[in-house]
């Protein structure tokens, strides 16, 4: 045998060895997430029990269980604007068993926010699939003067300062800033912990609007304590039907809802990514998924892994600039 002849023999060799790796792995891939889940799944939360991110949470948790009689524990890791939740399961194995089920704080907002983040939102992460999504209604106190959105930014414009908005969240900070960015008026922000203390002072008459999330704000204008004058994203609230948003009521462009989407850690095997969005755009279409869906005034909404990166590529580039307009100062 000839040296080339056995350089070609050699190489075919190395070739079929190859090949046959690339199988294994193929394989390996695809039993692993066959016997995906064979354990229980944490979904780790980034916000209290009771609120609207772990209602969702253990709404779909009950679906996936009752599909693969696998349990799903909801581990609440509040605090810090969802940064402890994140570097959890940031740092979490990457084997599908911890998943983030998050809001677009962790991963649109809070690196405009603070100067140092414990995780980063895109390299740390696999995005699985979106989850839901809602919007905002612009309130006043049922007694002001003010009957729609027209009415109530000719005041601002006319007397700029007077007017205050309260905020109890970043998504409702931020639709506040938008609003005052885009009808280019000057509306003073006054912090609150939370939305319902914002709403107490709203009925109250210390503040004079805010844009809240209906799950808030809904009742109120139900029992005629509140009027709603828009709604933030550019389609209608299922729940206000007759309320126009905020682009048709005269403030172009305007759109700004908020979102839930599920993560894993990076490195997590393609297959299981592909096993868990299959399981939660199931879980989305469950009787428990519904009903949170339509008690919260949001919607399902379920994307591919590419889908939700790129959706929160442009959140992300659409929140700094409305953080950046609003000269917040990043912690």
């Amino acid at each position: 045998m000839n040296r080339s002849t056995s350089l070609l023999n050699q190489g075919r060799r190395h070739a079929m060895a190859a090949a046959v790796l690339a199988l294994g792995a193929l394989q390996g891939g695809a039993v692993h997430a066959q016997a995906y889940p064979a354990k229980p799944i944490t979904f780790v939360v980034p916000f209290a029990a009771g609120s609207a991110t772990d209602q969702l949470a253990r709404a779909l948790g009950q679906s996936i269980t009752n599909d693969t009689k696998q349990a799903v524990v909801i581990d609440n890791k509040a605090g810090a604007s969802g940064m402890i939740a994140a570097s959890a399961v940031a740092k979490a194995a990457a084997d599908g068993y911890s998943v983030l089920i998050t809001t677009n704080t962790t991963h649109a907002a809070n690196e405009h926010l603070y100067k140092k983040l414990s995780y980063d939102p895109v390299k740390d992460f696999v995005p699985v699939t979106g989850l839901g999504k809602g919007g905002q209604v612009l309130v006043v106190n049922a007694t002001a003067p003010y009957k729609n959105v027209g009415e109530l930014l000719a005041f601002a414009k006319k007397n700029p300062g007077k007017l205050s908005f309260g905020s109890g969240s970043s998504s409702s900070r931020m639709a506040g800033e938008m609003l005052k960015q885009l009808a280019s008026v000057d509306i003073l922000h006054v912090p609150y912990k939370s939305n319902p203390l914002a709403i107490t002072d709203l009925l109250g008459g210390q503040i004079d609007l805010m844009i809240t999330d209906t799950s808030t704000g809904v009742p109120q204008v139900k029992a005629g304590k509140l009027r709603a004058l828009g709604y933030s994203t550019q389609k209608r609230s299922a729940q206000l039907p007759d309320v126009p948003t905020l682009d048709e009521a005269g403030v172009k462009g305007y759109d700004m809802g908020y979102w839930f989407a599920a993560y894993v850690p990076a490195g997590t095997p393609a297959p299981v990514v592909a096993r868990l969005n299959e399981l939660l755009t199931a879980a989305t279409r469950s009787a428990a998924a519904k009903s949170f869906y339509d008690n919260a005034g949001s919607e399902a909404w379920t994307t591919t892994p590419d889908e939700l990166a790129k959706f929160q590529a442009a959140e992300t580039q659409k929140w700094g600039k409305v953080i950046k307009a609003a000269g917040i100062e990043a912690e």
